[in-house]
């Protein structure tokens, strides 16, 4: 967590991202769990999506949607807040995790409920809610299956959309085993690793729970500002049963989350499902609105929250981070993500998305490793469903990350020396011959088979992963000026 970041995102960002990758790639198991995963909703994808002539329309009338809402923000949450406080419900305001944990505290316990039951949330992940509750001596029961297996192996969420990404059913049959027990009901004995026999122990597990809470807790995919509406969608059925049976619901979500008109819903619901899971929609759409007597909870919270996105809105690059709506295509195109995993990102939200969204909410000199974190190859803008283009806010970032850096420095550090010296020899021709004639000689004296060798000190870095062409014993300037004698500059 960053202390001095203004906001109380949960950041587990040390070390940074190269020391947590090379660990992450030391382990051959999580990278096949990686790949196999990755592989396959990418293919999913890429055939739901080609079944539509007007994909690329639909992405850019989310695109559009998106940007003409975060430029009015302000307008739309007002009138979502009149919209639901009409219907029934009530609306808090949270700056901060630290607010929206004490707001949903002192709700749960209002209702004299000792647990709750949970919705699959990024938003409550970001703040720590499940941490906050417990030191209030409230537990807090994930009931999405991958969440559950996250819950219940002590681990963090390594995906957007497959929290547990990176375990492999052997693994999950030993965690259901080992823990289930001290949660509520144990797993039942000779427990296979087949699909169906883990989703049934977990079924059989979060059954009680279900039938028992008093209050539950989601996020919300998307709220509508004209209706009120809120809406939550998954594949499991597991939040059709915490938004319907609890007494009180309480709602956790990103301002960012708000679309303007219900007939929005027409766009996302295309775009989301093809984007994340690769289904034409998804097996559970829920929708609420308020209160509504004698069916479903009768007290509805819908805590906003801020926590570092009006500062991101402010910035006219970055803040096209804000247009995600957490489909995870991104994670499952990108190269470093399916060899990394996302523990390595030290966020709940990893991959290309999460190294340009979380150096935007703890502030860039928290988490100055993340928009580094990228090939800049651009498969994540290409998948992404409402064209968030993170190359353009990745490379925004660095330049931040290094003005960062030369601010705090009163010596230039070895970046900006080999820069300034670049600019010294590229800003005169002479010089610049000099250099090649210089470079050409040095290459030959380290390469080997022309490819330069490995070179000491801070290079080897570079040579240790590279095969760099050694330089050619002449160059473009000096074979021109050797073959046209004659207006050789011209």
């Amino acid at each position: 967590m960053s202390p001095d970041s203004g906001t109380n995102v949960v950041w587990l960002g040390s070390p940074g991202f190269p020391e947590a990758a090379h660990t992450a790639l030391g382990d051959p198991q999580l990278r096949r769990n990686l790949r196999k995963a990755t592989t396959t909703i990418r293919d999913k994808r890429l055939a739901v999506t080609g079944e539509l002539d007007d994909w690329e329309q639909l992405r850019e009338a989310g695109a559009a949607t998106k940007r003409h809402t975060l430029r009015h923000l302000d307008r739309y949450l007002l009138r979502l807040e009149d919209s639901v406080t009409k219907a029934g419900g009530v609306v808090h305001w949270a700056a901060d995790a630290a607010g929206a944990n004490r707001i949903v505290t002192e709700l749960v316990r209002a209702t004299s409920a000792h647990e709750v039951v949970k919705v699959k949330s990024m938003a409550t992940q970001e703040i720590g809610l499940n941490e906050a509750l417990e030191q209030a001596g409230i537990r807090a029961y994930e009931t999405d299956l991958a969440e559950l297996i996250v819950q219940l192996g002590d681990d963090r969420p390594s995906h957007i959309l497959v929290p547990a990404i990176h375990r492999n059913r052997a693994e999950i049959r030993e965690i259901f085993q080992r823990e289930m027990g001290a949660w509520g009901r144990p797993a039942p004995d000779g427990l296979t690793d087949e699909p169906r026999a883990l989703a049934e122990a977990a079924r059989l597990h979060l059954r009680d729970k279900f039938l028992r809470a008093k209050v539950a807790v989601s996020g919300a995919n998307f709220a509508i500002a004209e209706t009120g509406t809120v809406g939550v969608v998954e594949s499991e059925g597991n939040g059709r049963m915490c938004l319907t049976l609890p007494e009180t619901l309480i709602t956790v979500m990103g301002i960012e989350k708000v679309l303007p008109l219900w007939q929005d819903l027409e766009v996302f619901l295309q775009l989301l499902p093809r984007s994340s899971t690769g289904e034409r929609m998804n097996p559970y759409t829920s929708t609420w609105r308020g209160v509504t007597p004698g069916d479903g909870p009768q007290a509805f919270h819908l805590v906003l929250l801020d926590n570092g996105r009006t500062a991101t809105l402010a910035d006219t690059v970055g803040r096209q981070a804000l247009a995600c709506i957490r489909c995870s295509a991104c994670l499952n195109v990108c190269p470093v993500y399916e060899r990394t995993g996302g523990h390595a990102y030290g966020s709940v939200y990893p991959g290309p998305i999460g190294a340009i969204l979380t150096p935007q909410l703890v502030g860039v000199e928290h988490a100055a490793t993340l928009p580094f974190a990228s090939t800049l190859c651009g498969a994540c803008y290409d998948a992404c469903p409402v064209k968030i283009n993170i190359p353009e806010v990745l490379t925004h970032l660095r330049a931040e990350v290094v003005e960062a850096k030369r601010a705090k420095r009163r010596v230039p550090g070895a970046e900006a020396l080999a820069m300034k010296a670049a600019t010294a020899v590229l800003a005169s021709p002479r010089r610049l011959s000099v250099a090649q004639k210089a470079a050409a000689l040095g290459g030959r004296l380290v390469s080997c088979k022309d490819v330069i060798g490995p070179l000491p000190g801070p290079l080897h870095a570079w040579t240790d992963a590279r095969d760099t062409p050694a330089p050619p014993t002449e160059s473009f300037r000096a074979w021109w000026q050797r073959t046209h004698p004659t207006g050789a500059d011209s």
